[in-house]
């Protein structure tokens, strides 16, 4: 960012008053967004006194370096590094719970959010018009020209459809990703906030024990600048997670009802496999059929398996996912070892009940029910607990 010392002076001056606004911008992989985004920043709060509070997991390309070397130089800065977790909801939660600020936002750093928008919702905020100020995407005056995704956007109208019917809140854009309210009223929320899913405004709409008023401010939705998106290909899922965890987290917890979701995917995988195996064998309940049910209990387990790793390090344990090649090597190496005891309960137990007449489905499926307790009790803790709970 390129200021003179006339320049800097007055907001300097600024920056020493009160705070007034703090915004959040959680960040991966986004260095290159993080000079030009404060530039507009002081741009559109000339004369408030603001901060901007980097939430970076530890992004490769130095994200966090680029941030601290512009707090040296811009009191308006800060950043928080965050080392073995991930997620967005998780991210602006911590970022928001650490300024001392009356008013906090939290925004995208990839320039699709226009902070020219933050003056007029702090304003609404500040002065009781309402209680959380959401920069829409379909409000009236809105625009997503620019976000070119009719994919992207028609998902979005549905989501907001049923985001609508969880919170009871009616607003154009629940899921949006650009939003301020009070701090008190954020930390009154906090302590019940589940952190899951992308959309933390989702979550603190449907939390808040007082029905909050919200505002709707048309938002020009920009391309992205550089980066990734904090969005990839499991955020339909993750929406439907933050809505189960709503609805029942606190019955069954998620990350459990996940990975049994993701385990009973994996009984289709193991039935097939095994129905496959016998197949091929011609294989009948007589005489050499148990050994052919034995080793396709044997591959069916191990296929199951591996299938039930990779969609539980991409869903299940998103937050604490493994990426680069010797991490899933290693990790579904550990995710086999864990597994070892389930897999000889599942394969033994199976096999004893198909030695005294119990039909194949059936015996292999008490097998995996047996397995599956030890799998995710030793699997949670082992292959991704190091990364954090």
């Amino acid at each position: 960012m390129d200021m003179t010392h006339s320049d800097f002076a007055p907001a300097l001056d600024v920056a020493l008053r009160p705070l007034e606004l703090a915004i959040v911008l959680p960040t991966f992989n986004e260095r290159d967004n993080l000079a030009s985004l404060i530039e507009r920043m002081h741009g559109a709060l000339a004369g408030i006194s603001w901060e901007a509070i980097f939430v970076d997991d530890n992004s490769p390309d130095g994200t966090s370096d680029e941030a601290r070397a512009l707090s040296l130089s811009d009191p308006h800065v800060r950043v928080i590094q965050r080392i073995n977790r991930r997620g967005l909801a998780s991210a602006a939660i911590e970022g928001m719970l650490s300024t001392a600020s009356p008013v906090v936002a939290v925004m995208d750093a990839d320039h699709q959010h226009d902070p020219k928008l933050l003056p007029d919702m702090l304003k609404a905020v500040m002065s009781g018009e309402c209680d959380v100020a959401v920069a829409s995407r379909f409000a009236e005056g809105s625009s997503t020209e620019a976000w070119n995704a009719p994919k992207r956007e028609k998902a979005s109208n549905i989501a907001n459809a049923i985001a609508r019917k969880v919170t009871g809140v009616e607003l154009s854009d629940p899921m949006s990703g650009y939003f301020m309210l009070r701090s008190d009223a954020l930390r009154e929320t906090a302590p019940r906030l589940s952190g899951v899913g992308f959309k933390i405004l989702l979550d603190i709409l449907a939390t808040s024990e007082k029905k909050l008023n919200v505002k709707d401010f048309p938002l020009t939705f920009g391309a992205r600048a550089s980066g990734e998106s904090k969005l990839d290909r499991t955020v339909v899922f993750e929406f439907l997670v933050g809505l189960y965890d709503k609805w029942l987290g606190r019955i069954i917890p998620t990350r459990f009802a996940l990975f049994g979701t993701i385990g009973a995917m994996g009984v289709v995988v193991h039935m097939a496999v095994l129905a496959l195996v016998l197949g091929f064998a011609g294989a009948s309940l007589q005489g050499g059929a148990i050994t052919a049910f034995e080793i396709g209990q044997t591959l069916a387990a191990l296929v199951a398996m591996s299938f039930n790793f990779v969609l539980n390090n991409a869903l299940t344990y998103a937050d604490k996912r493994l990426t680069g090649t010797a991490a899933l090597i290693k990790g579904w190496v550990k995710f086999g070892l864990t597994c070892s005891v389930g897999l000889l309960a599942n394969v033994g137990v199976a096999a004893v009940l198909v030695r005294f007449g119990i039909h194949p489905y059936a015996a292999a499926l008490t097998g995996i029910i047996i397995g599956s307790v030890w799998n995710f009790a030793l699997s949670s803790r082992f292959v991704w607990g190091r990364y954090g709970n």
